[in-house]
């Protein structure tokens, strides 16, 4: 039973995260950004594959072809950045043959928005995918640097019921501790 709990517990907070300071925003300009995972093998490792799948399934069916992904992450050993191999992999593995746009200077959540914020500023629609808690704190992050650019976010295809269903309880665990920086305000779910 306890079992049972702690995975309905971790399925509702990242469905909550997922709802969270994103709105409905008007226009036909989508931009999806993707963020990086540390990865210091030489192709996409397992977490920045699932990134990667949740932000090409992000993409709104009848914006397909104006929409920019954005890569975001920079190199976290000697070799190519996470934004680089995450664009292999969506190019080679999942075959989008979309705009992709990299943004590789950034080592932290925060770099990462303050490197993208350039990127963003034509885009009628925002879409932060990564895991829910992570794309919650990079949502309240652009809010911090760019409350006009934040008025555009709109929910990215990153929560899915069932999907790393017995991962989820860690997840929402770390979540619950990397989250422990947002005010009352960026933690409220979006009408």
């Amino acid at each position: 039973m306890a079992g049972v709990a702690a995975i309905a517990w971790g399925e509702w907070l990242n469905w909550r995260w997922s709802r969270t300071l994103v709105g409905t925003s008007g226009g036909a300009a989508e931009t999806v950004v993707v963020l990086g995972f540390r990865n210091p093998e030489a192709t996409a490792n397992v977490i920045n594959r699932w990134r990667v799948r949740a932000g090409i399934r992000s993409i709104t069916a009848d914006s397909a072809q104006g929409t920019r992904v954005i890569f975001s992450g920079g190199a976290t050993s000697g070799g190519a950045s996470e934004a680089q191999l995450m664009a292999d992999y969506a190019k080679s593995v999942l075959e989008f043959d979309g705009t992709v746009l990299l943004e590789e200077q950034s080592a932290t959540t925060w770099e990462n928005i303050t490197n993208v914020i350039p990127l963003l500023e034509d885009a009628d629609h925002i879409k932060i995918a990564s895991q829910p808690a992570h794309a919650l704190k990079a949502r309240a992050y652009l809010r911090r640097q760019r409350p006009d650019l934040a008025t555009r976010l709109v929910r990215a295809d990153d929560y899915r019921p069932g999907e790393w269903l017995l991962v989820k309880p860690l997840l929402a665990v770390y979540g619950l501790w990397a989250l422990r920086g947002l005010k009352a305000d960026e933690r409220k779910i979006s009408p």
